[in-house]
């Protein structure tokens, strides 16, 4: 820039006050191929920021008044520094248009979220044992996202605003744990644009996503120990499972799976994946594959979780001439059968195969809440938090609770606070000890035989 125009005094009002007033910017280089212009009038002045294209053409682009009559707000009105660094902006925001430009056409948020989808798809059949895909990312985005006008909106434009205005037209009857799953899904997809169009994209968007899909609420821990059942219910409803797995043909294969859920405290996709070399019968424990949640540091393949003898005994069936790599946790697959104009349609057996979803317990298990006498509002979930505060109460390591359950101490610490204070003030109250001295009373000396005749006399 140097060489085409020549280096002004620019950074001060009165050296603006000396320059005559004229269309051609005055210019001062902010390094190569850029500089940030002044431009002269009969009162006051403006800056632009301009850029230098080659072969001696230029392209220019306002930034806002100079403060040369009015104080600088760095909004309407700029002195020297905050138009420099506006300029800066300015012209790396153009650089990145032609960048763009020359790769192709600007990502859209359709574009993204359906690669994404794809990306979801491609990884769930990859882990799934039979193919079988849960959808359940695509449904939510799919309605939520790409069904909304913000779907043909290009990333680059996507603004803070633009996420927040989203979110208000969502559906008032959405809950919030389903809003929470929306937003987590669409806070992923956008994310991993932002990573993989980075050249391409503002720098700033994954802080826009960030504020914009922000969950509220989020911050706030939330109580697990009340969702916590004491074990004479935990019993109540492995025994109801039993009943409802008799009265309804399921083989054995509800009662092992409600029974392996009590005794490890795992997740459902957990255990589903558990195969048969997982059950160490000698050792009266389970390898639990761990949870495939997280992006950090990679850790181990299984969790050790030791077991009583009688769960050891329900599995037995399951385990017995069987290959150690085959599924431990299985259920019978069935099919319609259409009907006739003498019997109705009916449900065949075809196969047996591992679980492939949590949602296929739904059913059985409100039979199973129902035949317990609890309340409907208890749910799978509660017999990991039950197996959490049964270790807790029992005195165990807040470190060993938490690899026991594949999860992190400060998640523990979060959101079972209540039983890990109730376990310590137990301990605590173990190591008291008495520190003040008895008061000891004064002795009592009895009297002699003859002290006790003269007592007799006088009282005589």
């Amino acid at each position: 820039m140097s060489r085409v125009r020549k280096e002004i005094a620019i950074t001060t009002r009165n050296a603006r006050r000396q320059l005559k007033a004229r269309k051609k910017p005055y210019c001062r280089s902010l390094g190569p191929g850029a500089a940030l212009g002044y431009c002269r009038r009969a009162k006051g002045g403006y800056w632009v920021a301009v850029e230098y294209l080659g072969k001696g053409d230029y392209r220019q682009a306002q930034i806002g008044v100079a403060d040369d009559e009015l104080a600088a707000d760095g909004i309407d009105v700029y002195d020297f520094e905050q138009a420099r660094r506006a300029a800066l902006t300015k012209i790396g925001a153009l650089r990145s248009d032609d960048r763009a430009l020359a790769e192709g056409p600007p990502p859209t948020v359709r574009m993204v979220v359906e690669a994404y989808v794809l990306s979801r798809d491609a990884h769930e059949r990859e882990l799934s044992e039979d193919g079988r895909l849960r959808g359940d990312a695509r449904q939510r985005l799919t309605r939520h996202v790409l069904a909304d006008e913000i779907a043909d909106l290009p990333l680059k434009a996507l603004t803070e605003e633009g996420l927040l205005s989203w979110r208000s037209r969502r559906s008032p009857g959405l809950s919030g744990a389903t809003m929470r799953r929306i937003q987590n899904d669409f806070r992923a997809a956008l994310n991993l644009a932002a990573r993989q169009y980075r050249s391409r994209l503002p720098a700033d968007l994954p802080t826009i996503v960030k504020h914009g899909l922000a969950v509220a609420g989020a911050s706030a821990p939330v109580a697990r120990d009340g969702a916590a059942l004491p074990d004479a219910d935990v019993r109540r409803i492995i025994e109801s499972a039993r009943v409802v797995d008799e009265d309804d043909g399921w083989d054995g294969d509800l009662l092992k799976l409600v029974a392996v859920l009590a005794a490890s405290g795992a997740r459902f996709s957990q255990i589903t994946r558990m195969r048969v070399a997982d059950v160490q019968v000698t050792h009266g424990r389970l390898m639990v594959p761990t949870s495939r949640k997280g992006r950090g540091a990679k850790k181990a393949t299984h969790t050790g979780i030791r077991v009583g003898a009688d769960i050891i005994e329900l599995l037995r069936p399951s385990i017995a001439g069987k290959g150690g790599s085959d599924v431990l946790l299985q259920r019978w697959r069935h099919i319609q059968v259409k009907g006739t104009e003498t019997e109705a349609p009916r449900w065949e057996r075809v196969t047996r195969g591992p679980w492939s979803s949590a949602s296929e317990i739904t059913r059985p298990w409100a039979k199973i809440v129902a035949h317990s006498g609890l309340s409907a509002d208890v749910v799978p979930y509660a017999l990991r938090h039950s197996s959490i505060v049964r270790g807790l109460k029992a005195g165990l390591p807040i470190r060993l609770v938490a690899s026991l359950h594949d999860t992190s101490s400060a998640v523990v610490e979060r959101h079972y606070a209540s039983s890990i204070i109730d376990a310590m003030d137990e301990l605590s109250a173990a190591a008291i000890v008495p520190l003040i001295p008895q008061q000891e009373s004064a002795a009592v000396v009895p009297l002699r035989p003859a002290e006790k005749s003269k007592l007799g006399a006088m009282t005589a």
